[in-house]
C-alpha cells in the first residue's frame, strides 16, 4: 500500500519556542478504503499533530484521542494534562493526536471534495464508524513505523475510538486509559444525538447546498447537548439568579444562547451531524460474538475512569468495561461538572495516571 505524508514546516519551527518540536502534518491515503457501511472512499486524508520527538527505539509514543468537537491539539483543550511538566509531557513523550474523520478541522469531512462529483460531499458524506476511524489510524501508525504505543488515552468519543483500536490490534498498546466512555452507545445517548440532529434538520438552510447550512440549528443542538454534558448542580452553582426580582432574561437562558453561538462560530453543522451519527453507531460487539467477547480481546494494561455525576455516559457503563476487560483497573472522578468533568478535572486525572503508570 502506498502512503504519502507531508509536514507543515513553518508550524514546526514556530513551536520550538515551547521547548519541544511541534508539527501539524497530513497523512494522505491514495487507495480505495472500504467502510463498514459498504461504501468506499477513493482515498482519504488525516490531519494530525505531533508534540515532542520519537526516540530511537520508537517506544515513547502517546496517542491522544479527542472528543466530538475537539481537534488535534490537546495542549489547548487538555492543557492541564498535556504539555510541559504535565502528566503527558512532550519533553519525553512523542504525542500524536489525529483530527477524527468527519471533523472539519482538517481530516476528510463533509466539506471535502468528493473526487467522483468534483463537489463537496455535504449531505452525501458517508458514515464513518469508530471502527473505520481505528482502521484509518492504523494505516497512519504503520506509515510512522510505530509498532508499540506506550499509552493511548481518550474520553467520551475519543475513548470509543481507542477502545475499537485496542480490540482490532490487541498488541499495539501497552497501556490504555478510557475515560467517561462506553462499549456501545446507549439508547439514551442516541436519543440526545437524534434530538440535536432534528434541530439541525429543522433549520431552513440545512438542505441548501451550502457548507454553512444548518448553523442556527447547530446552535440549538449545542444548547441541547449542554444539558447532557452538565447536570443540575453546575447550573445551580453558575447560573443561579442573585436577585429574587428577576422575571425574564435569566442567566441560564443567556448561557444556553452563548453556548450555541460559541459552537457555531468554530464548528460546522455538517460535521456535527455526521459525527453524532458515528457516535450512535459505536458498538464493539458488532460482527463479533458479543460485546463482552470483544472486550476480552484487549491485552493492554487498562485503566477505566468514570465520573459519578455523568448523565450522558453513566458510571455503570465504565463499570461494565472494567468488569469485562481482563485485569482492568477502575477509578472514579468526583466532579459537579458531569460528563464535562473529563475535560476539567486535571488534578484527579493526573493522580490516576501517576498511580497506575509510574514507569
Amino acid at each position: 500500500m502506498k502512503h504519502t505524508t507531508s509536514i507543515t514546516t513553518n508550524q514546526k519551527v514556530a513551536s520550538l519556542a515551547h521547548g519541544y518540536p511541534h508539527a501539524k502534518r497530513s497523512f494522505n491515503y491514495k487507495q480505495a478504503f472500504k467502510l463498514e457501511s459498504g461504501n468506499v472512499l477513493h482515498g482519504f486524508h488525516l490531519t494530525y499533530e505531533t508534540f515532542g520527538s520519537l526516540n530511537k527505539t520508537k517506544n515513547n509514543a502517546v496517542w491522544v484521542f479527542h472528543a466530538l468537537t475537539g481537534d488535534s491539539n490537546p495542549t489547548d483543550w487538555w492543557s492541564g494534562l498535556v504539555g510541559n511538566n504535565k502528566s503527558i509531557d512532550p519533553k519525553h513523550d512523542f504525542i500524536i493526536c489525529v483530527n477524527m474523520p468527519g471533523s472539519h478541522y482538517g481530516s476528510i469531512n463533509p466539506l471535502s471534495i468528493n473526487t467522483e462529483s468534483g463537489k463537496s460531499f455535504l449531505h452525501e458524506f458517508p458514515l464513518i464508524t469508530t471502527r473505520d476511524m481505528a482502521n484509518m489510524y492504523s494505516l497512519l501508525q504503520q506509515s510512522l513505523g510505530i509498532n508499540k504505543v506506550k499509552l493511548g488515552i481518550g474520553g467520551s468519543m475519543g475513548g470509543m475510538q481507542l477502545l475499537e483500536w485496542s480490540i482490532l490490534q490487541p498488541k499495539l498498546f501497552k497501556n490504555i486509559v478510557l475515560i467517561a466512555t462506553n462499549a456501545q452507545h446507549s439508547p439514551w445517548g442516541i436519543a440526545f444525538n437524534e434530538t440535536q440532529r432534528m434541530a439541525i434538520e429543522n433549520d431552513p438552510t440545512w438542505m441548501n447546498s451550502n457548507p454553512n447550512g444548518g448553523s442556527n440549528g447547530l446552535a440549538t443542538a449545542r444548547a441541547i447537548a449542554m444539558l447532557s454534558y452538565r447536570n443540575y448542580m453546575p447550573y445551580q452553582v453558575t447560573q443561579h439568579e442573585t436577585s429574587p426580582n428577576s422575571i425574564d432574561s435569566f442567566k441560564a437562558s443567556s448561557y444556553q444562547q452563548y453556548q450555541g453561538t460559541k459552537l457555531t462560530n468554530r464548528f460546522n453543522a455538517h460535521s456535527y451531524y455526521t459525527l453524532t451519527k458515528s457516535m450512535d453507531a459505536h458498538n464493539v460487539g458488532r460482527s463479533r460474538e458479543s460485546v463482552e467477547a470483544a472486550l476480552q480481546l484487549i491485552e493492554a494494561n487498562t485503566i477505566i475512569v468514570g465520573i459519578e455525576s455523568d448523565l450522558l455516559f453513566p458510571i455503570a457503563e465504565q463499570r461494565f468495561l472494567a468488569n469485562n476487560i481482563r485485569d482492568a483497573k477502575f477509578e472514579t472522578i468526583n466532579s459537579i461538572y458531569g460528563h464535562d468533568g473529563f475535560l476539567v478535572e486535571y488534578a484527579q486525572l493526573s493522580y490516576i495516571l501517576k498511580k497506575h503508570l509510574k514507569a
